[in-house]
């Protein structure tokens, strides 16, 4: 019978998001933009109307100002990069979207019990050095009956799925070299398989999920 088991912590070993590295990451993404439009107009569905929404990792905070366009929300973002908390601040009052932008742990969270209806985290879970932390604060911080969804890519992506994900990014060539290399040579190694989230999550107050699996990644829903 085959077991599997994770670290509950372990180092970071993406790019620090600071400084020039957080700038070039936010033009970056700006160039994926329909994604987090697409991933917006498909959470806001699940979403109370004025229900407060935490994205955990917003980075230039493009998902949460898609969101704030879609519905009356009360939108906060936590980020431990200070460089993207300034950007998303910026983006955000660029469009006139009220969102607040905290510096914060995804480990420990500063925020009471039971303060938010729905949490998110996109392609950011895999690099948190406390996983299992992380996932037992997205129960706390959530309202009973509140749900958390984690995106991200999955360990066990082909070639194939990333070229696939790729030639939907829309990115010059420069970027796209780069982009692939970050996938294959950072993210991918850093990645979860559902067996090992499946895992993780069992040892939090959530005991389980549902992981629906997809291209480069999967989507986990966890419900209070």
């Amino acid at each position: 019978m085959n077991t599997v088991k994770t670290k509950s912590s372990k180092a970071y070993k993406g790019l620090a998001m600071e400084g020039a590295i957080a700038s070039w990451y936010s033009k970056l993404t700006l160039k994926d933009i329909n994604r987090h439009k697409l991933m917006a107009s498909q959470l806001a569905k699940k979403i109370p109307a004025g229900g407060s929404v935490l994205e955990i990792a917003p980075g230039p905070g493009y998902f949460c100002i898609e969101l704030a366009k879609l519905g009356d929300y009360k939108i906060t973002g936590l980020d431990i990069s200070k460089s993207f908390v300034e950007i998303a601040h910026k983006n955000a009052a660029r469009v006139g979207k009220k969102i607040e932008f905290r510096w914060g742990n995804a480990s420990d969270m500063p925020f009471e019990n039971e303060t938010f209806d729905f949490t998110f985290c996109q392609a950011a879970f895999k690099n948190f050095s406390e996983p299992v932390k992380a996932i037992a604060e997205m129960y706390r911080v959530l309202k009973p009956g509140g749900v958390s969804v984690i995106v991200d890519m999955r360990h066990d992506a082909t070639s194939e799925d990333i070229e696939h994900e790729l030639r939907g990014m829309n990115l010059g060539r420069v970027d796209e070299i780069m982009t692939r290399w970050t996938f294959k040579q950072m993210l991918l190694k850093t990645a979860y398989s559902a067996a090992e989230m499946e895992f993780m999550i069992a040892q939090t107050p959530f005991d389980k999920g549902k992981i629906d699996v997809g291209g480069i990644g999967f989507q986990i829903w966890l419900q209070k």
